[in-house]
């Protein structure tokens, strides 16, 4: 770990208001590598810049509880790191819209779609090109006629959701999903990358993939009403569901206790103004999750390297 004392005096003036002297920010242990990198990242402008304490409540993993504390006010959870909407609709009109206890910052947007490799994107860019049994043909590994592609983990509701969607697209005779962990996905990426094969797979943003390669979206229909009609938990869910068009993107804040502004006035303040850049938080992800950095070097270095956009969360 290495020591703030550069990173503090390199903006001691953001101390001249007392905020060493403020209360101790406490900030929720979200589990997805994101949320991890975001947490560090707060924690690092707050301890560097702002000349603060805050701490990682190590365990304190579930939102909904997150979400509680921050209701309450009394110090014990301060910060959401990685409020995914429309995912926590219940936390939102709760807390947000309800209450009015919880603050957000402007969110970055959080994606979800089929992809392939770049060196692909000519011939397979949208998914009338899917539709093809030649294109179909190129992804087929096991020679039973339909071609492969990654739909996600077993457990996900999302890979559901993309054999759903393949249905209504028509690409039942021609395709069939691989249902398998991100990590043995994740392997057979790479391998299929550097021998220029083809792959079609899910993914979504934030994740390192897109750091780390040059992978392309497959354009799908754009949404109307009533375009996404499904029941993921259904017995029946495949014949029962309907989807038909792109996903919406998802909306993703900080949120943060609103007795900060009491408690912590130039942290609540920094809050509200953070505001990420989805392609560096793919890049803080690609350290931490696949690189196995330390996360606190990692937005420790990236805070004293980004001053001049930090400064304008806090100024």
């Amino acid at each position: 770990m290495k020591p703030m004392t550069n990173l503090v005096a390199a903006v001691a003036l953001c101390t001249a208001g007392g905020a060493s002297a403020q209360e101790t920010v406490k900030i929720g242990d979200l589990t997805w590598t994101g949320a991890t990198a975001i947490g560090h990242v707060i924690q690092a402008v707050i301890e560097g810049p702002l000349g603060s304490e805050a701490e990682i409540v190590e365990g304190l993993s579930d939102g909904s509880v997150i979400a509680a504390g921050m209701d309450k006010g009394d110090g014990s959870v301060d910060v959401y790191t990685d409020l995914w909407m429309p995912n926590r609709q219940g936390i939102w009109d709760q807390y947000v819209d309800g209450a009015k206890t919880v603050g957000v910052n402007q969110p970055y947007l959080g994606t979800q779609m089929m992809y392939v490799p770049s060196y692909l994107a000519d011939q397979v860019a949208t998914v009338d090109d899917l539709k093809k049994p030649e294109i179909a043909a190129m992804f087929d590994k096991d020679g039973n006629g339909k071609g492969e592609y990654w739909a996600g983990d077993a457990g996900w509701k999302s890979t559901r959701m993309w054999q759903v969607k393949f249905k209504d697209y028509g690409l039942d005779e021609l395709w069939e999903p691989e249902i398998l962990p991100d990590a043995t996905f994740k392997a057979q990426l790479k391998t299929a990358i550097q021998r220029e094969q083809p792959i079609l797979f899910y993914y979504w943003t934030p994740e390192w993939v897109h750091a780390a390669y040059e992978i392309s979206p497959i354009g799908e229909p754009e949404r109307y009403e009533g375009c996404e009609d499904h029941n993921l938990d259904a017995e029946d869910w495949l014949e029962t569901s309907k989807f038909d068009c792109a996903s919406s993107d998802a909306m993703i804040y900080v949120a943060y206790s609103k007795s900060l502004e009491d408690r912590n006035p130039p942290v609540a303040k920094f809050l509200s103004q953070m505001q990420l850049d989805p392609a560096v938080v793919n890049q803080w992800i690609l350290q931490i999750g696949r690189d196995e950095e330390d996360p606190r070097d990692v937005a420790e270095n990236w805070v004293a390297e980004n001053m001049d956009v930090v400064n304008g969360w806090i100024n």
